[in-house]
């Protein structure tokens, strides 16, 4: 059995672009009995750019919510906060002795902001020391990323295998699983879907404020009577993302046979998203609404998390003489 450990970022609440590219494929992958799965939320790396404590709460709360309402099982599989097990604090400590400024300085979350050294803060600057604290603590085996963390895969790998040429076998020595096939989500305007564009679906508010997001999207000036380009919208693009083929053959009609204008297409994309997404909309709202429950299942993720993070973190102190 494969021990597979993937981390969430807590930057907000999740929209149609994290749903599709992220969430929903790391739930399937989870779902396969060969696997044991390891999810967390980040909520230590947050710190590094949200120093808002209720935006912070609120963030991790709405990220665990859409997760579980989508279908990830907590009882299967562990699903915890990075903060509520501090041990991979202990272990980041141990880990930053066998890791070299300069691998730190060459780090892509590290030099993309060099150029304006007032802006980083420790924490930033030591990121993938902190990553590799998460996946190490845990014996994990597979760690899905895409293209940008590659990086700081490879400086885990690095890091645990200093410390085991020191120390002697200690950690497992983590495989990287590159996600090629990340879907591309476009947002409301056409670029890729990104909270930091101001161009999100949240598929999780309520309908109204639902309706008028999709209804922002953004389109060319084609008459309603004369025939549009699917192809070039906008509002089609996201709508075959979530349709069967007979209903985007179909609306594919509609676009190229006149007579139909954007607004409709809009109307049909929001009826669609409400209809496909009715039981975990539901289900998000009363996790939501009764923080209480979600409390206990993340607190369950977490004691089971603790557990298997305390026996790895003994052998690494047992092994340094601590």
């Amino acid at each position: 059995m494969a021990r597979i450990l993937t981390g969430i970022q807590s930057s907000g609440k999740p929209h149609l672009g994290n749903l599709l590219g992220a969430i929903l494929p790391a739930i399937e992958l989870s779902k396969d009995p060969a696997n044991d799965c390891f999810f967390f939320i980040a909520d230590l790396h947050s710190l590094t750019t949200i120093k808002d404590e209720k935006v912070r709460l609120e963030n991790t709360r709405s990220v665990a919510a859409a997760w579980i309402a989508c279908g990830f099982d907590t009882g299967k599989n562990l699903f915890y906060r990075q903060s509520k097990v501090p041990l991979v604090c202990e272990l980041m400590w141990y880990l930053s002795c066998f890791t070299p400024y300069p691998m730190l300085a060459n780090a892509h979350s590290f030099k993309d902001k060099a150029d304006k050294l007032s802006d980083v803060n420790a924490g930033l600057f030591s990121y993938p020391v902190l990553m590799a604290a998460d996946i190490l603590l845990y014996d994990a085996n597979i760690v899905p990323v895409g293209k940008d963390q590659k990086q700081h895969l490879e400086m885990t790998r690095d890091i645990a295998n200093s410390f085991n040429h020191r120390f002697g076998e200690t950690f497992v020595i983590p495989e990287a699983q590159i996600q090629k096939d990340l879907m591309t989500v476009p947002g409301t305007d056409g670029q890729k879907m990104s909270k930091s564009y101001g161009n999100i679906i949240d598929i999780f508010q309520p309908d109204k404020s639902l309706r008028k997001n999709v209804m922002s999207i953004i389109t060319d000036s084609t008459p309603l009577e004369e025939p549009k380009n699917p192809d070039t919208c906008n509002v089609f693009s996201l709508y075959r993302l979530l349709a069967s083929d007979s209903q985007t053959e179909e609306m594919r009609q509609k676009y190229e046979g006149g007579n139909y204008g954007y607004g409709q297409a809009k109307q049909e994309l929001f009826e669609l998203i409400t209809k496909k997404y009715e039981k975990e909309r539901q289900a998000f709202d009363e996790l939501m609404n009764n923080p209480s429950h979600l409390e206990d299942l993340l607190k369950d993720g977490e004691k089971r998390a603790t557990e298997v993070a305390s026996e790895v973190l003994a052998r690494v102190k047992s092994k340094a003489g601590y």
